[in-house]
């Protein structure tokens, strides 16, 4: 499946693997009941809630999609250590190649197997991939019964509130372009 990306975006975020579903579709997190879409909105990444089919839309807010796995499964623990491992690899080089501000693993398991970070938590980490700084967010699968969606939009919205702050003067966030509307305040 294709990702959604270009050099210098503010935030990749890269999944486990595709679903089926995504992947018969060729939209990212297409799948019903995930939680992706909904959550990056939610949090203030998008001025509304985007449909899987307009995921072309968010390099325009300096965003961008991947996965850490290529291969399309219907569960995320159908892959083997080594597919992470392998995929790790692979992920490292694309960041390496495009740049990111920062790199979103949706996933603390997916990050763990793909890094060799056991220890790893949600949240930003002490390492960077390919120098990029990386958070770690929770799995947006409507199969992590652990997150609920306002659970997953607040991990969202504190990763988005360190990405405003920390964005270069020259780059301009996501909702403060001029003609793009704020959106609301949550909580």
């Amino acid at each position: 499946m294709p990702d959604v990306a270009e050099p210098g975006l503010l935030v990749l975020f890269s999944g486990i693997n595709p679903s089926l579903y995504s992947a018969a579709t060729g939209h990212h997190f297409a799948r019903p009941g995930n939680r992706f879409w909904p959550a990056l909105h939610g949090s203030g990444f998008t001025d509304r809630l985007l449909h899987p089919s307009e995921q072309h839309l968010l390099p325009a807010l300096g965003l961008g999609i991947t996965n850490v796995v290529a291969r399309a499964t219907a569960r995320a623990d159908e892959l083997s250590p080594e597919e992470f491992v392998e995929g790790g690899a692979r992920l490292a080089a694309r960041v390496a190649r495009l740049r990111p501000r920062y790199l979103a693993v949706l996933g603390v398991t997916a990050y763990r197997a793909a890094f060799r970070r056991p220890k790893a938590r949600l949240g930003q980490q002490d390492e960077t991939i390919s120098g990029v700084p990386v958070w770690v967010l929770p799995n947006p699968s409507g199969l992590n019964a652990h997150f609920q969606l306002p659970a997953l939009i607040t991990e969202f919205a504190a990763l988005r509130t360190v990405v405003l702050s920390t964005c270069a003067p020259t780059t301009t966030p996501p909702h403060d372009r001029p003609g793009t509307p704020t959106a609301p305040p949550h909580g």
